[in-house]
């Protein structure tokens, strides 16, 4: 068993409690379901760091360039899961983030991998990551 052992590597967490209809015709949450929970856990992040506020103010903000996910473990209903995020880079218009699906046993279901680009939707262009996000960013390392 894969136990998660290095939890301040992964500041922001979020907790989720798994839903009947989330599962699928064999007993299992559906992999769907785990990129649901990514997404949840990175708008968390985004709110987090200002992300969200920003894009109210002037319309910059987070958009998706990927995601990804290694599954590890089934997850199952009755169950709560932890959703943890760390940063793993960040460049002038780009952050990449990582993200773990924890079960109630600590467990580690699945690993996911993002990569964000700050945009400007009034201009429709990526554009630099201010100091002041930037610096948000850096404080969850």
């Amino acid at each position: 068993m894969e136990k998660e052992k290095e939890s301040h590597h992964f500041p922001a967490k979020l907790q989720l409690r798994l839903d009947w209809s989330e599962m699928d015709l064999f007993g299992h949450i559906n992999n769907v379901m785990y990129f649901k929970f990514i997404q949840a856990s990175r708008v968390n992040f985004w709110e987090h760091v200002g992300f969200m506020n920003r894009y109210f103010k002037d319309k910059i903000g987070p958009i998706l360039v990927s995601s990804g996910c290694q599954f590890k473990k089934p997850l199952f209903y009755p169950d709560n899961i932890v959703v943890e995020v760390r940063i793993e880079f960040i460049k002038t218009t780009s952050i990449g983030l990582h993200h773990r699906i924890l079960n109630s046993k600590n467990e580690i279901a699945a690993e996911a991998h993002d990569v964000i680009v700050l945009y400007n939707f009034n201009s429709n262009e990526k554009v630099p990551i201010p100091i002041e996000l930037r610096a948000a960013i850096e404080n969850l390392k």
